[in-house]
């Protein structure tokens, strides 16, 4: 058994404002599987979902409790890994001009990259990086080198 991350779902409290966010921000396209409150988008190997964050909670059947504050980091970042560095810097761009937040404009890292990050208008917390020590494959994911290579 490989497991396999296939789908990635954001709760959001404006599933408009966020969709409109990733369509028009991001160039994403909803996928025709999307319908009433839940949008799916394509992203390379894996699928991106919005869906209203109180029916994720009714749906884990978690109590409304565990609703985080609005802007409150709740320990989860999202990543997209770009195929050069000016890729991050027009997309961070492309994402600010739909109404994301800058938290950290992309620069030189620690790690050996160039990353940035950004809040969505849901409140995710994003980050673009480039490395030239990863490998992307055709479909924009990344490919990571095998255990005890």
């Amino acid at each position: 058994m490989n497991l396999r991350l296939t789908v990635v779902t954001l709760g959001v409290d404006d599933l408009e404002r966020a969709a409109r966010f990733y369509e028009q921000g991001l160039g994403l396209k909803a996928s025709a599987a999307s319908q009433g409150d839940i949008r799916f988008y394509q992203c390379g190997a894996a699928v991106l979902a919005l869906y209203p964050r109180k029916g994720l909670l009714e749906d884990a059947q978690l109590p409304e409790a565990r609703l985080g504050e609005p802007g409150r980091f709740d320990g989860v970042t999202l990543a997209c890994n770009c195929a050069s560095r000016q890729e991050v810097d027009a997309l961070m761009a492309r994402a600010l001009a739909a109404g994301a937040r800058a938290v950290k404009t992309p620069q030189q890292v620690f790690w050996g990259g160039y990353s940035g990050y950004f809040e969505d208008t849901e409140g995710h917390l994003w980050e673009l990086a480039h490395a030239d020590f990863f490998t992307l494959n055709e479909q924009g994911g990344l490919v990571l080198p095998p255990p005890g290579s």
